[in-house]
């Protein structure tokens, strides 16, 4: 795997702008979001230089990183990691599975 390439699918950046469109709106400013973003990326990084750390789901080759209240579903590739999704944990479980069928 080459370290230091993340990419994001389609799936997983409508996501995070859909729950940073709502947290700005839902606040009336962007500091919850900007905060949000940083926690992201600190956590990408981390993801990045230890991958293997977070725990495997049962769906193939996809693991889970949570934070808090959202996590970040990734598949190790030889090419780097790919980020197939962000969710927000307070959702629906079904309809996590039902995404991670679909995007497996």
């Amino acid at each position: 795997m080459v370290k230091g390439t993340v990419v994001w699918t389609a799936t997983a950046v409508k996501q995070r702008r859909a729950i940073l469109k709502y947290w700005t709106e839902k606040t009336g400013s962007i500091v919850y979001a900007e905060r949000l973003v940083k926690l992201i990326n600190k956590r990408i990084n981390t993801i990045d230089k230890y991958p293997n750390s977070w725990k495997s789901t049962s769906y193939p080759d996809s693991r889970l990183s949570a934070m808090g209240y959202f996590s970040i579903i990734y598949k190790i590739s030889e090419t780097g990691i790919i980020v197939t999704a962000f969710w927000d944990n307070r959702q629906h479980p079904e309809k996590l599975l039902k995404l991670l069928s679909v995007l497996s």
